[in-house]
């Protein structure tokens, strides 16, 4: 336990406490407050994860991401046209008005203007025209055919009257969800109220992960969700009122190389680079076993066009330093390589094991540190040799075209590391073009192996998703994208 966390503590400890045991508000500690609760303009995790309390889709998808009816099932009546039937749940809006199918209309047409700047409108561009035959039917003609066009449509319906009259979603939102606004008075504080049984959820935002964890002990807080590190979580562990649970998760975390840099363009010095890590020893040490390997890549195995076959980088130290010595660095010849990460103290930890392990083979790694605006302003630029980050909440597979197509080098898309292999452009553009699912995850698994030979990326790991909650909270399921969906179900024990 470092020093600091022991002043804090003690901080902490002298204050007086302002918890109320008769309180039965839940409150949901958060590492970041949401920025907006309109959905045509929310980005960020934390305003998708709310949104999805307060809204409901055309669309949502199932165990292995494959798109399932929420407010509607479909029809493909033809490659370019599918009708949707609006079912019977879900339809009440939270000022006790009937969703119908001219408010899905009007939710994409506004996203569909241009003169909205809605950060949806480009996956949403393959829609030409949005009919409305009756109250339960839409029916969308596409530009061309697109298999995955289902899965697109997850922004959630608002009613079309307060569109046209310029409603403030952002900060008064309204929707058909199991959950509608209290208030929202500050930014660091909103409360909303479950439906069905009028349970209060208050979410306050707490940016140090040490205060979010003391308030919790102390019982200023109920529930908190990720963004702990494991020293934290094995103390709240070890503390009798916090209950721990853990859940897989499918964000991936991956080692990215420039490949226009004269080193890191070279395929032996990335696979010698693969071969002398040891990710098992960061998990297990660094993590807190809340990770586990990963082999493939941006999709978990589980997702319906995932590749569970893909073979992986054992941590073979000799190899590396075979590999290494293949073309030209040795012991009197080192490879230096520059590794650049965030200042979050959390990732410096993990590239200085990274260092470690590097050096072990012979490769001096120089760590660079930076404020998140400028290491991610290096990133997209360009000016990098090596860097690790994360994809968060990847459901569509369409994202190898967005990271790895060669029209996405930044600032086309997130082809960061310049990769420009006409195979793999061949492969990502035949399988947004098939005409089955089938079809699609076949051929985005052969894509995956090449990338595999191609190695683009070093797969690190898959991180999960950690619940630390007070003993009297029962009922909330931790769901693999870190969605808030628990909610719904979370009581609060008498």
């Amino acid at each position: 336990m470092n020093i600091r966390f022991l002043l804090i503590l003690l901080i902490i400890i002298l204050l007086p406490a302002c918890h109320k045991s008769e309180h039965q508000s839940l409150r949901f500690g958060l590492s970041t407050a949401p920025v907006s609760l309109d959905p045509r303009f929310a980005t960020d995790a934390t305003s998708a994860r709310i949104n999805r309390l307060l809204y409901h889709s055309l669309v949502d998808f199932d165990d292995s991401l494959r798109p399932i009816p929420a407010l509607a099932t479909w029809k493909l009546l033809s490659p370019t046209h599918y009708r949707f039937h609006l079912g019977d749940s879900g339809r009440e809006f939270h000022n006790n008005t009937r969703l119908t199918a001219h408010d899905v209309k009007a939710t994409y047409d506004f996203i569909l203007d241009a003169n909205n700047a809605s950060p949806h409108r480009g996956s949403l561009t393959v829609i030409k025209k949005i009919n409305v035959p009756n109250d339960e039917t839409i029916d969308f003609i596409l530009n061309k055919p697109d298999t995955l066009f289902p899965g697109r449509l997850v922004v959630g319906i608002i009613p079309a009257i307060l569109i046209n009259n310029q409603h403030p979603f952002n900060r008064k939102p309204l929707g058909s969800g199991p959950f509608k606004l209290v208030e929202w008075t500050q930014t660091t504080h909103l409360s909303l109220k479950r439906r069905s049984d009028e349970q209060i959820v208050e979410f306050l935002e707490v940016k140090d992960p040490v205060v979010r964890a003391l308030k919790l002990v102390r019982g200023e807080i109920d529930l908190l969700q990720s963004d702990l590190s494991p020293e934290l979580v094995t103390w709240l562990a070890e503390r009798p009122e916090i209950k721990i649970n853990k859940g897989q998760g499918t964000n991936f975390t991956y080692l990215g190389f420039n490949l226009e840099d004269t080193v890191t363009k070279q395929f032996a010095v990335r696979e010698a680079i693969a071969y002398a890590l040891n990710r098992e020893e960061i998990i297990h040490y660094v993590l807190g076993d809340a990770a586990r390997t990963a082999s493939s890549f941006l999709l978990p195995p589980t997702h319906w066009a995932g590749h569970s076959g893909l073979p992986s980088y054992s941590h073979n130290p000799a190899k590396a330093k075979a590999l290494l010595a293949q073309v030209g660095f040795t012991e009197k010849n080192p490879l230096t390589i520059t590794y650049k990460t965030s200042n979050n103290p959390f990732r410096i930890r993990i590239a200085t094991v990274i260092q470690h392990q590097l050096a072990s083979v012979g490769i001096d790694m120089d760590l660079r540190t930076y404020d998140w605006g400028t290491f991610y302003g290096d990133i997209k630029s360009g000016r990098f040799q090596m860097y690790s980050l994360s994809w968060v909440g990847i459901k569509m597979p369409d994202i190898f075209r967005y990271v790895f197509h060669s029209s996405a080098i930044p600032p086309g898309g997130a082809n960061r590391g310049r990769l420009k292999n006409i195979q793999i452009d061949t492969l990502i553009e035949q399988a947004e073009q098939a005409t089955t699912l089938e079809t699609q995850a076949t051929l985005y698994r052969e894509l995956q192996t090449h990338l595999f030979k191609e190695l683009p990326y070093v797969p690190l790991w898959y991180e999960d998703h950690v619940l630390a909650t007070r003993q009297r909270i029962n009922g909330y399921t931790l769901a693999p994208d870190g969605n808030y969906d628990g909610l719904n179900t979370v009581v609060i024990d008498k």
